[in-house]
Order: structure tokens, then C-alpha cells, then sequence
């Protein structure tokens, strides 16, 4: 997945699964984290970052953090601020090879994969590449499985020796059954009351089912114009779509307070949610005015987000025909009553009720009919320039400036939403002695989605800006081969806004009032390198300190949910180069996710609940540790995975909406691919 993918990087962690069919991932304090695919963004759900791509399809994953994440574009998700990741994607390579591989695995994992490239003429001008995979699994819990078909095939055309044309498209269609792995048993967020499920159980019905289709096609275009100068652009579009039916469970506060009682209930929603993209670049590199070396880029993006969502209401009623429920659960949606300790059915057709005469039956059926759909529709446009200068060896700056413009259409009578922002960012880079560099950046990032919201004084919200400051080392030692960054950074996230609900309810009023500021401080170490020419080593740490300031409803000095103060990560990789055991590589990881409130520590109401007026508890810290055993033998390569060996009982969550998972216990697999 994208989550183990990026475990190396510091202080990125899961924010949460919801309910094991998304990945939502944070960083620096930030929950959703946009995920770009060959620096496009491709879906408006901040939660999607396993829609986007399969990692068959990956060819390697870049992390973008601070100064950098500003030429990204306007915010228009939840995590702009704290960064970004871009997936850049298989592409032919003008080479005739192919791999096959399969895995197999706990729990009944059977992946095949395939990559498969040609050169198509005899000049060597156009080359087409395919890659895929299908996966299907059971889990380590009860009625819990998945399965998924992905396809990625481009094409590369090089007209002239300075002009390559890449064409993209990929499909994605993948099934998973939602779950829940944890209760708490208690109906206050400030009590650590949590139940793992048993592994033979399941709170769900077997009818659950969370479905993604992802279908995108990208044009891009690199162009040397001269040795100095360049263009590159693209063009992407992409749908995105989510049919999910899912089971949830709610506490019943009985006055024993033995909280052992949940009733089920049963949901169903779509989602459709198109997106197109144009991006273009005009870049410059040796570049000079006097003895001043310059690298330059312009750029404009334009983008069109378009997302229709549609709930849908669910009507009980019995399996069998000229039968009533009884009229106290005519119009409920509760399907049954369960102890959390004792047994319960995961079938519909299995359920017990009692009919309108007061006899005991069995088996119940859901008609569900749609919601009237809910739109939402913006556009944005972008304007970017930046400028690296290098004064001379010891000392480089960097200057950029981003226009953004966004446009919320309103489909009431109110009128479009237009609104606009300057950012600017400045750094400066000193290098003091060879493979040794000390940065400093300043950059603000405007948050415009919000910005014409109503107040309850009849003022608008206005935009939420963040500005962020960052400074540190970064250096290379043993004549490149290991790499120490050590990164302090300052967010300070001002003019946060809250909507406003009824006293007693979760219905918004459709006003809002302000809710303070968000300050972000942390540290972030990582030492990384080939130390030997067989011995590769990855070690990274990130301290955070996040907390509300001046802020009406969250606790001043609290921390956003899911914000662990610590991470870590190590990885180690030896590989015999003589002797018997030559190609055998021998790599073991640990990484640590430190204990984090599971909820905001809000002082009103917030739509989610009666969470606020009380501390959250934190969810406790845990710790994995992996290893793997490769052995490569020709054009042969197997490899031994055993990952969570200790069995630790990890947790992430998101608390208010009823979503605690478990991460996998210990499981292994082994893999193994032929290149041609």
C-alpha cells in the first residue's frame, strides 16, 4: 500500500482507514494529504489516497514538503499546507523487457503482476509499455475479504531527439469488505475503554461491500526548445467513483453503564468525481546575469473538480411476504440489538425480530432509495514563477510568488463564489564547505474553499492562511553514500472556522463562526545511504508539538486528532556479495507511531456527536517490526516477507465517525518474479 511505501519517510503516518477501504495519510499535523500522480492531482477526496494508483504501477514516490508544497496549487484539501505526495508512474522506457511475478500470502493473498514494454519502430521513436495486477485476499477476521483488477498501458513517441509525448491511461477497480475492528466501551471520549472484536467475529453483514472504480488518461508533452530553455505540459482527466454499503454500531447508554449493548444499523452512499487538469511549465536552466547563475520556472495550471454524492435512506422490513414488523421498528433503522461479548449473525436472511402479532421470525431485507444528490463543483487557476539563484558556490536563494484564483459554484440562487490569493515564498541556502548545506525558507499558503462562508454576525469567514518557516541541514558524507537531513520547522495556521449546529442536534444552521488558530512546531531527522556497497540504511525521527491557540471552540493548547508528538523509523538492508550466499539480502524495519488524542478536544458542538465539552483519551503507541529475506538467482527473484512479528495490536482511527482499525497481526509471504 501507499501507507508502507512511504513508512520511511519522517513523520508521515495513517491518519485513518475508514473503515479499511481508504487511506487518509498526515504529516507535520496534517490529516489528508493530497496525493498527486505525475504531479496532477487526480480525485477532490482528500481520504483517496488508495484510489489513485495501484503500486504495480509506481515507479518511484516522492514526498514534498515546506517551501516546495506551494508550487503544488491553491489549497483546495484538508493537508495542502503540510505537504504533498507525488506518485510518478510506469512509463516506457525504450527498451524490450518484461517481468511476471506473483505473491502469495496469509490469509489467502494471491497476487500476479506483470510489466511488459516494447520498442514498436525501427527508429526507436515510439514505445509502448503495460503494466498490471490482480489481487484478491481473505483477512485474519470472519466475512472480511478483497479483490481488485488494476491496468496501466502508455505510450511514449518521440517526434524529435528534444520532444518525447507520453500517453497514459489506468484502470482501477477494487472491493473490499468495510470493518470495524474496535469498540469503546463507554459512551465519553475521555475513557480508554477499548474492545478489540475477537478475530473469529465480525460486526458487519456479508452483504457489506465498499466498491472504487478509477479511470484517468494523461497527455504530456517535454520539449527542448534550446539548451537553455524548455517546456513541459500536461493534460489530464480522470472519474472516480464509490458505491459503498457498509454496517455500523452504535452504544446503547444503558443506566447499568455495563456499555455492552450496540444496535446495527446499515448504510448506503455513491459518489462520482470527475476531475481535469492542465498544467504548464516554461523553465530555464544556466541562466545568467553578470556572474549570477539562474534556474527559472513559469507555470499555470487550471483545474475543474465536479463530485455528486448520494445517500441513500434504508427501509426494514421482513424476509417474509404479509408480514409487519412490529410498529415500534416500522420506521427504525436499527436492524438488531447485540451484546459486544456474546454472539450475533452476519446475515440478514438470520436475523431475529418479532412481528406486529408479537411471534418471533427470522430474517429481514433492506430497500434502500435515494437521497436527493449533493454537488460540489469549483474551478481553479493558478499562475506560478520561481527563481534559483546561485550567487556563487557558498550561498543560492530562492524566490517564487503563486497567484491562485478558485470558483465555487453555488447551485442555489446565491450566486457563484469567486476568490484569490498571493503566495509568496523566499529561501536561502549556504554552503559553508563541500556536501553541506544550511537552508532557511518562508512561505504562506491561502485556504480559499471556505472563505465566503457565512458568519452569524453576516460577515463573511474570509480565507484561512498558513505560514510556515523552516530551517536546517542537509548534508553528504563517505563521498556521497550516506545522507543526514535535520529539519525544524513553524506553522502557524490562523483564522480556522467552524459551522454552526443547533442546540441539542447535528443539524448545521448553514452559519459559521471563527474557531481560532492552529500552531505546528517539529522536528524531523532522517540518516539514510548506502554506508557500504552492500549495506543500505534508512533511520528517520519527527518530533511534533500542534496545538489550538485563541480558539472559542477547540481547548487552547490541545492537539488535532490523530497528531502523534512522535515517529520513528529504521530500516536495514545487507547483501552477501561473494562467497555462497552471494545475492542473498537479508533486511529488517521497525517503525513507531506514538500515542495521539483521538479526537479534537472541542468545547461546542461540531456535527459529529456529543464529543466535545470532554478531553479525548489517546490511542496508545505501538510499534512493528518487519523483515525480508531476498534471493536473486539469474533473472530470477524471490523474496520472504514476514511483517508485525511481534503480533502488536495497532490502532488508527477516526473516532467521531465510528472507524477503529486494527492493523494486519503478524503474517508472511513470499514473492516471486522473472525479468525477460
Amino acid at each position: 500500500t501507499l501507507t508502507d511505501a512511504v513508512r520511511n519517510i519522517p513523520g508521515v503516518t495513517l491518519f485513518g482507514s475508514y473503515g479499511g477501504v481508504k487511506e487518509s495519510l498526515s504529516t507535520r499535523g496534517f490529516r489528508g494529504v493530497p496525493v498527486l500522480k505525475n504531479g496532477v492531482r487526480m480525485d477532490s477526496q482528500f481520504q483517496t489516497a488508495s484510489g489513485v494508483v495501484d503500486m504495480q504501477g509506481v515507479e518511484s514516490i516522492q514526498m514534498i514538503k515546506g517551501s516546495a508544497a506551494v508550487t503544488q496549487g491553491v489549497i483546495t484539501d484538508i493537508g495542502n499546507a503540510g505537504g504533498v505526495i507525488n506518485v510518478v508512474t510506469k512509463t516506457p522506457n525504450f527498451t524490450n523487457s518484461g517481468e511476471i511475478g506473483v505473491r502469495a500470502g496469509s490469509w489467502g493473498q494471491f497476487r500476479p503482476t506483470f510489466d511488459f514494454q516494447t520498442v514498436l519502430d525501427k527508429k526507436e521513436t515510439v514505445a509502448f509499455r503495460m503494466d498490471g495486477a490482480y489481487e484478491r485476499s481473505d483477512s485474519y477476521r470472519k466475512s472480511v475479504s478483497s479483490n481488485r483488477v488494476y491496468l496501466n498501458p502508455s505510450l511514449a513517441w518521440k517526434p524529435t531527439y528534444k520532444t518525447t509525448v507520453t500517453l497514459e491511461g489506468d484502470y482501477f477497480n477494487d472491493n473490499r469488505t468495510p470493518v470495524n475492528s474496535a469498540v469503546n466501551l463507554n459512551p465519553s471520549q475521555g475513557v480508554n475503554a477499548l474492545y478489540v472484536i475477537p478475530n473469529n467475529k465480525f460486526l458487519g453483514f456479508n452483504s457489506d461491500n465498499n466498491n472504487t472504480e478509477m479511470k484517468s488518461f494523461m497527455a504530456q508533452i517535454n520539449h527542448e526548445l534550446t539548451d537553455r530553455w524548455s517546456i513541459r505540459a500536461s493534460i489530464a482527466t480522470s472519474s472516480y467513483q464509490v458505491d459503498n454499503q457498509s454496517s455500523s454500531s452504535t452504544l446503547i447508554k444503558d443506566d447499568a453503564k455495563q456499555y455492552n449493548t450496540f444496535s446495527r444499523s446499515m448504510s448506503k452512499s455513491l459518489r462520482d468525481d470527475k476531475n481535469k487538469t492542465f498544467q504548464f511549465d516554461l523553465i530555464g536552466k544556466d541562466l545568467y546575469t553578470g556572474k549570477v547563475k539562474h534556474l527559472v520556472q513559469a507555470g499555470v495550471d487550471y483545474r475543474i473538480a465536479d463530485a455528486t454524492t448520494t445517500s441513500f435512506a434504508g427501509k426494514l422490513s421482513p424476509l417474509e411476504k404479509n408480514v409487519l414488523l412490529k410498529k415500534a421498528d416500522q420506521n427504525s433503522n436499527v436492524i438488531d440489538i447485540i451484546d459486544i461479548h456474546g454472539d450475533w449473525v452476519n446475515d440478514l436472511s438470520e436475523v431475529v425480530y418479532v412481528d406486529s402479532l408479537g411471534n418471533q421470525r427470522k430474517g429481514k431485507q433492506i430497500v434502500y432509495t435515494a437521497g436527493t444528490p449533493v454537488r460540489s463543483y469549483y474551478s481553479s487557476i493558478g499562475f506560478m514563477g520561481q527563481d534559483v539563484i546561485e550567487f556563487n558556490k557558498y550561498i543560492k536563494a530562492v524566490l517564487g510568488l503563486r497567484y491562485s484564483e478558485i470558483t465555487t459554484k453555488d447551485f442555489t440562487s446565491n450566486g457563484n463564489k469567486r476568490e484569490s490569493a498571493w503566495n509568496p515564498m523566499a529561501g536561502v541556502i549556504v554552503t559553508p564547505f563541500e556536501n553541506f548545506n544550511v537552508f532557511g525558507s518562508y512561505t504562506n499558503s491561502t485556504n480559499l474553499r471556505n472563505a465566503a462562508n457565512p458568519l452569524t454576525d453576516g460577515t463573511a469567514a474570509g480565507a484561512s492562511k498558513t505560514e510556515q518557516f523552516e530551517g536546517g541541514i542537509k548534508s553528504d558524507w563517505l563521498n556521497n553514500r550516506l545522507r543526514f537531513n535535520l529539519t525544524y520547522f513553524h506553522i502557524y495556521t490562523s483564522n480556522l472556522t467552524n459551522a454552526e449546529y443547533t442546540p441539542g442536534t447535528n443539524v448545521a444552521t448553514g452559519l459559521y463562526f471563527k474557531a481560532g488558530d492552529l500552531v505546528r512546531d517539529g522536528i524531523e531527522a532522517e540518516l539514510n545511504g548506502r554506508v557500504l556497497e552492500n549495506l543500505t540504511v534508512m533511520f528517520g525521527y519527527a518530533y511534533l508539538d500542534a496545538r489550538y491557540k485563541n480558539s472559542p471552540s477547540y481547548m487552547d493548547g490541545s492537539a488535532p486528532m490523530n497528531a502523534p508528538k512522535h515517529t520513528a523509523n529504521a530500516w536495514i538492508q545487507y547483501v552477501f556479495n561473494q562467497g555462497a550466499l552471494r545475492n542473498l539480502s537479508l533486511s529488517a524495519g521497525v517503525y513507531y507511531v506514538g500515542d495521539r488524542p483521538v479526537n479534537e478536544y472541542s468545547l461546542t458542538p461540531n456535527g459529529h456527536g456529543e464529543y466535545y465539552g470532554t478531553e479525548p483519551f489517546n490511542m496508545p503507541a505501538y510499534t512493528t517490526l518487519n523483515a525480508q529475506v531476498g534471493y536473486k538467482w539469474r533473472k530470477f527473484d524471490a523474496k520472504v516477507f514476514v511483517n508485525n512479528i511481534t503480533n502488536e495490536i495497532g490502532l488508527n482511527s477516526y473516532f467521531r465517525g465510528g472507524f477503529i482499525n486494527q492493523i494486519d497481526p503478524r503474517n508472511a509471504a513470499v514473492a516471486l518474479s522473472y525479468k525477460f
